[in-house]
């Protein structure tokens, strides 16, 4: 794949901003995290929802125009004008269990040293598990994929139980 305009998404825990990180890196292009234009910065972070227009216009200002880009994270019902100007999407999916304990070993590692609310850990806790329950009434493998199917780009799904390197080979040897 030649550098281009690219949106990784999948699950949190899938490991979306890792391979959106790694191929900014070796393309040399702008990474994007969809979070740090849905959030208001805070301490403790994810607490205060910026409003779509201002997450838009953020995201216009910063890298949208240029000519190539990666953007990680899911936009699933407020940024699909940004993903319209993508050339491709990578949707990574993961064993539901490894994807849970990445997610812990992950957090265990943000808070470290820092206080942090349990109720709050739990509900985020509840709220990852929902993803992969057909029933799930939020963010899920049945909303990405109906999302998925509705748009024009090319989409490479890969299992991201594969390692950081051979995931960014594969996107790399893409023909999109």
């Amino acid at each position: 794949m030649r550098r281009c305009r690219v949106h990784v998404m999948g699950a949190s825990g899938s490991g979306t901003t890792t391979l959106a990180r790694a191929l900014a890196d070796h393309w040399s292009v702008p990474h994007a995290d969809a979070d740090d234009y849905f959030w208001v910065p805070s301490d403790p972070p994810y607490v205060e929802k910026r409003p779509e227009g201002d997450r838009l216009s953020l995201m216009r200002d910063l890298f949208v125009p240029r000519e190539a880009w990666v953007l990680s994270g899911s936009m699933v019902g407020w940024g699909e004008a940004v993903v319209d100007e993508c050339d491709a999407i990578v949707f990574l999916t993961l064993d539901p269990a490894e994807r849970l304990r990445r997610l812990e070993a992950r957090e265990v590692h943000r808070r470290a040293g820092r206080s942090f609310d349990p109720d709050a850990w739990d509900a985020f806790l509840d709220w990852a598990r929902g993803y992969d329950d057909p029933a799930f009434d939020g963010r899920s493998r049945v909303v990405h994929e109906k999302w998925l199917a509705d748009r024009d780009q090319p989409v490479l799904r890969l299992d991201s139980a594969a390692s950081r390197h051979e995931l960014l080979d594969a996107v790399l040897d893409w023909e999109a």
